[in-house]
């Protein structure tokens, strides 16, 4: 048995730059401002009473100022309505959110919308006929039809659009893409009813679980509804609050109490945080204060979840006592038995902590920080020898968890650190099963592997849970995932296994087995990740609103072409695909000098490019562009606070938190701002260091198979080669996509950067795995090596 941690030179340093950014961590926590927030929120009002509350008084930042107006009747009922005139306010009955202001269309209802009067006839949970001006209509929740005939496409619908009107039309109503009927306009096309005089989509029908809702936008055309009472403006009428359980104004939710007489609301998530426990209240409002802790336990139901778990993990441990199996085999030495129970326990806890997140009762952010120490030296700290790999991995990992924790503390509402958080607890689990899986392929290393058609069939149902995923995705979801996962993430990983195991079967097929199987067969084993990769193009072109996922695929099919190319020594091939490499940076710089015209008449996504080239006449997405490069303006070579952002760790954030998405997406342009070119050149080396230690291990493992004689060895050692190259080429991507979008050199694309962003489905489905194959990778080449040196050895002497 190996010694129980490496004491290589690369060790030493690794663990104490590990150590380093873990102060700093440190360093921010206890530099961190105290920070109020309303705990509860007592409104009392005498029956027949109003008041008005607005982002002040509910400490909501991004509610109006006058946003929910309170109403106690003469019998005691309180009622609300909506008082903003541009958003609106959420009311969660039964677990369910509905837009204030909206209501489930019945037979017999009718609506008016400015001149138009609509009258419902048939209506039930899954389809409405209507009747309008001079003509009738039918809408099932994803396609309008008028006179029984779906509309032409609107001449500003892309091919996504298309394609999606196709889906719908063709398929069953249960497998059909949600797309909401919009009123207004001038235009019958697609699923937009057309009203002269009224603005675009002032009204919307669109599939609901309680069945076909119909909404009012807020400040457009008033949307009258039919009632015992005669025409009632929808977005104007207010709704009684019993039975209501939390309410959303802006994006702050809070639970709704009533007791005695008196309104409680309850701020759950996106709260304002205040430096003192004072806040300019009216007589009504009265508010209870909490302070941040930073070392809070909640109590709840995860508690009782976690100590299940760990009860499983003991009656599994004492059965596999017994036999002598635990937690490998018999004779697994000390050491690795406690880093197997603590990579178990590991795991539990970041699935408590998850829990406890999902329930809007995180713990402090000291536990979480805890955790992460824990996750990250887990890692470092495997029998194995530290491969380049690893440890530029832990390191970025780090980093983004500092730039996190940053981010979370600079930001002024209690969410700010929700991301930190998460990200914590995603790489407890997502690390601790690598550190689990790590130490019993290191202590079973001489009991005998899977066959190969084992595996096989295990990458069949792999790429099958992933086309299944896909699918929820588009029938269920939208572009930002579905159940709060992205499960493109988990099928990037399955594309990825399952191209390296075609590439490695097709590239010894010739070699070791050429007359095996029929040839229809062979070519279906080689070609089975066509239909896992046609499925994430269609999901790109059909469910996600920019390009990017396309030049994703792009980058990641030349880099495996590449290493096809250079694995079967085609160097025509390769130069071939430099080639076009040149060609597509190439293609950059001439798209940056196109003209604003010119680019409008492109019917590829030429509202991306219009944003890149003149960002200043795009009020949303090129006010984001211009956000983030005047943070990195600001923070010039030495950080916003000309010391690296040493000086500014844990405290208030600048003007980089302004921008949309600055957690995911424009990620880079706070570390940018934060810490100056500088760090971010310190960045770029290890990401560097990353891609390369990757390579390095895939390599090797290339040259592993090359010198086996057996078959299915060099199989698997070529699986291990493509598989890093493909895991790779995805993270190259991320970085370029992200990079360049943060430093406006491509238009922008909604692409996390990888280690760095806050994002929950990429950290888990592709890079702890990804981690832990490429450690996994480089500890079998290591505890191969004594075996290939000793066959040399024996071939030379004969």
């Amino acid at each position: 048995m190996k010694r129980f941690s490496d004491q290589s030179p690369g060790f030493i340093l690794t663990a104490a730059l590990l150590a380093i950014l873990c102060l700093l961590q440190l360093v921010c926590l206890w530099r961190a401002p105290p920070a109020w927030s309303p705990e509860r929120i007592s409104v009392t009002l005498r029956p027949g009473e109003s008041i008005t509350l607005g982002d002040a008084e509910l400490a909501a930042p991004q509610a109006d100022n006058a946003h929910l107006a309170l109403r106690r009747a003469a019998d005691g009922i309180w009622w609300a309505g909506n008082a903003s005139a541009a958003k609106q306010v959420l009311l969660q009955r039964d677990g369910v959110d509905r837009r204030m202001g909206s209501s489930v269309l019945r037979g017999g209802q009718s609506f008016r919308i400015g001149a138009a009067r609509f009258d419902v006839g048939a209506a039930n949970a899954r389809q409405i006929a209507f009747a309008g001006p001079g003509a009738q209509w039918r809408y099932d929740g994803a396609t309008l039809y008028r006179d029984d005939s779906a509309q032409p496409a609107c001449p500003d619908a892309g091919v996504a659009a298309r394609a999606i009107a196709l889906w719908n039309r063709a398929m069953p109503q249960a497998l059909t893409v949600a797309r909401p009927l919009t009123f207004g306009g001038n235009l019958y096309c697609g699923n937009r009813l057309g009203i002269a005089y009224v603005e675009g989509a002032s009204a919307t029908i669109a599939r609901t679980k309680d069945g076909l809702l119909l909404s009012g936008a807020a400040g457009r055309a008033p949307l009258m509804m039919s009632s015992s009472a005669g025409q009632v403006d929808l977005a104007r009428s207010a709704e009684a609050l019993a039975g209501v359980q939390t309410l959303v104004a802006g994006r702050t939710r809070l639970g709704v109490r009533i007791d005695d007489g008196v309104l409680h609301l309850l701020p759950l998530r996106h709260v304002a945080l205040y430096a003192e426990a004072d806040a300019l209240l009216p007589a009504q409002v009265a508010w209870q204060w909490k302070k941040r802790g930073i070392w809070t336990l909640p109590a709840g139901r995860p508690w009782s979840v976690a100590l299940g778990l760990c009860a499983l993990l003991a009656v599994a441990a004492g059965a596999n006592w017994q036999r002598g199996a635990w937690p490998f085999t018999r004779d697994t030495s000390r050491p690795v038995r406690m880093a197997a129970g603590a990579s178990a326990l590991l795991v539990i806890a970041g699935v408590a902590a998850l829990l406890f997140q999902r329930s809007g009762s995180a713990p402090g952010v000291g536990w979480s920080m805890l955790l992460a120490w824990a996750a990250l030296w887990g890692c470092l700290l495997v029998p194995a020898r530290l491969s380049l790999a690893t440890a530029a991995g832990v390191l970025l990992l780090a980093v983004g968890l500092l730039a996190q924790l940053e981010l979370g503390f600079g930001g002024a509402e209690s969410a700010a650190l929700r991301h930190f958080q998460k990200s914590v607890a995603l790489l407890a689990i997502g690390l601790g099963i690598g550190a689990h899986l790590r130490l019993r392929l290191h202590a079973c290393a001489a009991a005998p592997a899977l066959p190969q058609t084992t595996l096989e069939w295990v990458l069949a149902l792999f790429a099958l849970a992933a086309l299944g995923a896909l699918l929820m995705q588009v029938v269920f979801g939208d572009e930002t995932g579905v159940f709060d996962l992205q499960p493109v993430e988990f099928a990037k990983l399955a594309l990825t296994a399952l191209t390296a195991h075609c590439l490695a079967i097709g590239l010894g097929w010739h070699a070791h087995m050429p007359e095996q199987s029929r040839p229809a067969r062979r070519w279906l084993r080689l070609a089975a990740p066509v239909l896992l990769f046609a499925a994430l193009l269609a999901l790109a072109l059909v469910q996600v609103d920019d390009y990017s996922p396309l030049i994703l695929l792009l980058v990641w099919c030349m880099a495996m072409a590449l290493a096809w190319a250079l694995a079967t020594r085609t160097h025509l091939a390769t130069a071939a695909l430099f080639g076009v490499a040149c060609v597509a940076a190439g293609s950059v710089a001439w798209l940056r000098s196109a003209g604003v015209a010119e680019v409008a008449q492109w019917g590829f996504y030429a509202d991306r490019f219009l944003v890149w080239l003149d960002p200043a006449q795009h009020p949303h997405t090129g006010q984001q562009l211009l956000l983030a490069a005047r943070a990195i303006a600001e923070g010039a070579w030495w950080g916003a606070d000309s010391r690296l952002g040493l000086g500014a760790m844990g405290q208030i954030g600048g003007s980089a938190l302004h921008i949309p998405a600055v957690q995911d997406d424009f990620a880079p342009s706070f570390f940018l701002n934060r810490h100056g070119l500088l760090g971010a050149l310190a960045l770029w080396a290890l990401q560097a260091l990353f891609l390369v230690g990757l390579l390095q291990t895939a390599a090797r493992c290339f040259g592993a198979s090359e010198q086996t004689r057996d078959f299915r060895q060099g199989w698997l050692w070529r699986f291990r080669c493509f598989a890093l190259c493909g895991g790779a080429a995805f993270v190259l991507g991320h970085f370029l996509l992200s990079w360049g979008t943060n430093l406006a050199i491509f238009p922008i694309m909604g692409q996390p950067m990888s280690f760095l962003s806050a994002g929950g489905s990429h950290l888990l489905f592709f890079i702890c795995p990804l981690l832990a194959f490429s450690a996994i990778s480089a500890q079998s080449f290591e505890e191969n090596q004594p075996c290939r040196s000793t066959s040399n050895m024996k071939s030379w002497a004969r």
